[in-house]
């Protein structure tokens, strides 16, 4: 092998790099002229300067020299971006290499495609300053900082032949997602997965302030990652011909235990301590390449090179004269030819066909996608008996399924959470596999295994940058949390829902597999944990998003959850929600009727309803929320025998929109024949109460909606006490119905005031006793209904 040492191979990386720096000032600041084949004008010059120079020059120094590891070792790497504004990097060697034009061929690679790349960099209707889906080679979005090597160690995962180095600015190193990120090491086992290859990008600055790991010291630096458990090698410098012998013998040093560390894996010679895997720190000016100083200002290794380092280039002649002086230096017609093509010599440099690091498949994960194997739901059916009596926990039937989804697909599939699996019930996975341990075993641990295929690091940003990296590289998971905690990765579930909405549009990017979330531990149920545990708002979160890209379910009990699950599992390019108890809790379909009750996405339980046009309609969404529903229609049924009740439940919580609102609405037909036109209906909501009426808002009947969900309303109690305090219990809702129904209220005051004194014996009993009345522990569904 050639040494990068050689005095050619390195003339001709500089040229590359040179190249590269080239075309993403150009992409920042020119219109026309891209090969300066005459002086600057003002008219050349974008009349709005937008862009990020000072990341750029250290990313394209580091694309070039792993374009050679690629081509001296024949390796498949994905290379993660994690500076938010490295656009024009990433943009730029992808142009360079050939696959940025494969993919638009308007952008050719030519002095008229290298115009058209220029102008459409950060102007009206093109493209992004950072490596956004529209990006070649890119899976992680740079719109937000901090989950760059979470996604890179997803890509990592049952990828074996995968090295994905991920370069991570020092301002991206102050979040608390990447902070904690450095962990992956210890869940990525050698034998079976690819390697991740950090390569932290300390130039020194932010925006406006420098950072805490650039003003670090090396040694302090040295303990830090060492402490991690990674072997740090250090590239510092400014000179360009030393920096490229420094960065070419830290990447062979790197590869070289990289591949040393798999191969003893892969031949069996076992070791009891996670490998050093090695990282890099690379210390290089901010800017680094750009104008030193402008308007006697210093500029590059500061942080005035952070995003346009010369500004009014149209209107100033001075700093035009600065740019193009500066673009010059990069001799660009050396780098290409009379038709704007690269030369063939550096051409040469960059790897072939899906070699390249924009053209490379695990960039673009839908080619690569397998589907799920799935079981038979009908095989984990819950026994139901006659509806509601039999108790039984939702999520502990659905971790059956997920059982036999862990034996049939033992490279493609992996759940995320945590540290709750077992508290969300789902412990029957660990009967065939279990969790991911890379860290040295005791003989009483239990549960922990090398080959373990559930992923529990106590950061739900880990898992849901983890999970995200899984998915956008091929692979299917579930993402299982509290609802409550779910909340934490808000933004990241935003910016996945962004990255989804934009690649619908781009033929190009092959679909990949739907993003699930399954929230227990939910807001009714929190007995013990008390007020901070309880909130349902991550839905009102999601239902923002575009509706071909969200669904949000909330199955009434197992056999819907199955259904639900299964559903989900087996989709693509979406993000679904379900929300799921884990408590022992009545049982109402059984497999045939939760199917079709599922497909339909809401319906009336007719076996619980009156026939005919009825007086009321009690509907409910979540399984606390159903149950109560049926406990107030026993009551209501009770009190008064001769009201004509229909229960409306729905699962598919988005298809209360209309049918111009998401795919999944109900018609208008469809949805007046079961709530009505004008009858007053009872909503009880597992959420806050104004979503529903967002929902429903433009349906004829959404006057007479009167929704009971979560009102702020908590603290340490009894599950039943939850309700009452929010007013979603049975006893709320039966009188919500008698106020609303016409004249009820008026010729019956007498049961509202029943149902007042059966709130205040239930306080005095809960405070008295601590546990809820003998009639709400012991309540069972009457099966009363004139349909039953």
């Amino acid at each position: 092998m050639q040494s990068v040492t050689a005095t050619n191979e390195l003339a001709l990386l500089d040229r590359y790099w040179r190249a590269a720096n080239y075309l993403s000032v150009g992409q920042i600041y020119l219109m026309d002229n891209p090969l300066l084949r005459e002086p600057l004008k003002p008219e050349h010059i974008k009349p709005r300067l937008l862009g990020h120079w000072g990341t750029t020059p250290g990313l394209n120094f580091i694309y070039a020299h792993l374009n050679r590891i690629i081509r001296q070792r024949d390796l498949n790497l994905l290379y993660v971006c994690g500076p938010g504004h490295g656009g024009p990097g990433m943009v730029a060697n992808t142009w360079l290499e050939g696959s940025y034009s494969e993919i638009y061929p308007h952008i050719s690679d030519d002095a008229e495609g290298m115009q058209r790349l220029f102008r459409q960099f950060s102007f009206p209707g093109g493209i992004p300053s950072h490596a956004a889906p529209e990006t070649p080679g890119s899976i992680n979005e740079g719109g937000e900082l901090g989950y760059s090597l979470s996604h890179a160690f997803g890509a990592a995962f049952d990828h074996p032949e995968l090295i994905v180095p991920c370069v991570i600015g020092d301002g991206e190193a102050e979040t608390g997602p990447l902070a904690a990120s450095w962990q992956g090491i210890k869940f990525l086992n050698a034998q079976r997965d690819g390697a991740v290859l950090p390569i932290l990008h300390l130039n020194g600055y932010k925006i406006a302030n420098p950072t805490l790991l650039g003003r670090s010291s090396d040694e302090d630096l040295e303990q830090l990652f060492s402490g991690y458990g990674y072997e740090p090698l250090f590239v510092s410098g400014h000179e360009p011909a030393d920096m490229h012998q420094q960065m070419g013998a830290a990447l062979d040093n790197a590869f070289s235990k990289i591949q040393d560390y798999q191969q003893e894996a892969r031949n069996g010679i076992a070791s009891e301590t996670i490998p050093r895997w090695p990282m890099i720190v690379l210390r290089s000016p901010k800017g680094w390449t750009g104008p030193k100083q402008v308007d006697g200002k210093k500029v590059e290794d500061f942080w005035r090179a952070h995003q346009v380092p010369v500004s009014a280039c149209r209107e100033n002649d001075e700093h035009r004269a600065v740019l193009e002086k500066w673009m010059r230096s990069y001799e660009p017609e050396t780098l290409f030819d009379e038709n704007g093509k690269l030369m063939p010599e550096l051409r040469a440099l960059a790897p072939e066909g899906s070699k390249r690091m924009g053209a490379t498949p695990y960039a673009n994960g839908g080619r690569l996608r397998r589907e799920l194997v799935t079981p038979d739901i009908r095989d984990f059916a819950f026994d139901t008996g006659s509806p509601g009596s039999r108790a039984g926990e939702a999520t502990a039937q659905f971790a059956r399924y997920l059982s036999e989804i862990f034996k049939q697909n033992q490279d493609n599939f992996r759940l995320f959470g945590p540290d709750e699996t077992a508290s969300n019930r789902l412990s029957p996975v660990f009967d065939v596999t279990s969790r991911t341990w890379m860290a040295p075993l005791k003989d009483y641990d239990e549960q922990l295994a090398r080959d373990g295929r559930v992923m529990e690091i106590l950061s739900e940003h880990q898992c849901q940058g983890w999970l995200e990296g899984y998915l956008l590289t091929g692979r299917h998971g579930l993402f299982n949390c509290y609802e409550a905690f779910i909340h934490i990765i808000d933004s990241m579930f935003n910016q996945h829902a962004k990255w989804l909405k934009v690649t619908r549009k781009l033929g190009w990017r092959k679909p990949v597999s739907s993003l699930n979330y399954l929230l227990s531990s939910h807001v009714w149920r929190q007995d013990h944990n008390g007020y901070s545990h309880q909130d349902p708002g991550f839905i009102d979160h999601v239902a923002n998003k575009k509706a071909d890209i969200v669904r949000i379910y909330l199955p009434p009990d197992a056999n819907t959850l199955l259904w639900v699950g299964d559903h989900c599992l087996n989709t693509w390019d979406r993000i679904n929600v379900i929300v799921a108890g884990k408590q022992p809790s009545p049982q109402w379909l059984d497999m045939p009727a939760a199917i079709a009750h599922c497909e339909a996405g809401m319906g009336e339980w007719g076996w619980a309803s009156d026939a005919g046009e009825p007086d009321v309609v009690m509907a409910c969404a979540g399984d606390v929320p159903t149950m109560e529903t049926m406990a107030a229609v026993d009551l209501l049924r009770n009190y008064l025998p001769d009201l004509r009740i229909r229960v409306v439940n729905v699962v598919d919580l988005l298809a209360l929109q209309t049918q111009e609102q998401h795919p999944h609405g109900k018609s208008e037909a469809a949805f007046d024949a079961l709530f009505t036109r004008d009858k007053p209906v009872i909503f009880a909501f597992h959420g806050y109460p104004s979503l529903i009426h967002r929902l429903t808002y433009q349906r004829n009947n959404h006057s007479n909606f009167h929704v009971h969900g979560f009102n702020e309303e908590g603290t340490t109690t009894t599950p039943f006490d939850m309700t009452v305090l929010n007013e979603l219990d049975r006893y709320h809702l039966a009188q919500s119905a008698i106020l609303h129904v016409p004249g009820l209220a008026e010729r019956h005051p007498e049961l509202l005031d029943d149902l007042q004194e059966r709130i205040a014996e239930h306080h005095r009993y809960v405070r008295e006793h601590g546990e809820d009345v003998p009639e709400v522990r012991e309540w069972k569904w009457s099966g009363k209904g004139s349909n039953n």
